[in-house]
């Protein structure tokens, strides 16, 4: 049974015929859409900032945050659907205190963001749902230092120092290579 042509983004488990899935392409698109998200990473910690502003005047700005805090270490800034961030910050909540329970130490950063990363991957690939409309960045302090890493509604997971020196090394690689 063939789709009808044209009709690629109705389902989230069917591929266009060159590889795409739109449904997260739309999730992306709602992204870009959003208030601006910014990280940084020192030595000394995570600064995480987040542009605020209501669609309408009738919109409560209590209910808009972008920032959330999701253990002492380790907070988030989203960028897109808030709606769609508070589920991820409750289960990011409910990651963190589980790790501390279990056993007696703050989560590590990258675990923390790949367990949500997982959680917006099959959001992808199960029909009758949708992707995730945000991106997060999570910024905090582990074991290993200040660390700053990002999520995209497909789920991808990346820490953005390396995704930056891997943007930097591509600029200055030869054209053709």
């Amino acid at each position: 049974m063939f789709a009808v042509p044209g009709a690629y983004d109705r389902a989230i488990t069917v591929f266009s015929p060159d590889g795409r899935l739109f449904q997260v392409e739309y999730a992306s698109e709602t992204v870009k859409r959003g208030a601006t998200v910014l990280g940084i990473a020192s030595p000394e910690g995570v600064v995480l900032a987040a542009e605020e502003r209501a669609g309408s005047k009738l919109q409560d700005l209590s209910f808009m945050w972008k920032i959330f805090q999701i253990d002492e270490h380790v907070g988030t800034a989203v960028a897109g659907l808030s709606c769609d961030a508070h589920i991820l910050v409750d289960q990011a909540r409910i990651y963190a205190q589980s790790n501390k329970l279990m056993y007696d130490e703050p989560i590590d950063i990258e675990i923390l963001t790949r367990r949500i990363g997982e959680i917006k991957q099959l959001y992808t690939q199960h029909a009758g749902v949708r992707p995730f409309g945000i991106s997060m960045l999570f910024g905090g302090v582990d074991k290993k230092g200040s660390r700053l890493f990002w999520t995209d509604p497909s789920g991808a997971v990346e820490e953005v120092d390396k995704y930056l020196r891997r943007m930097d090394a591509s600029k200055k690689a030869p054209a053709g290579k």
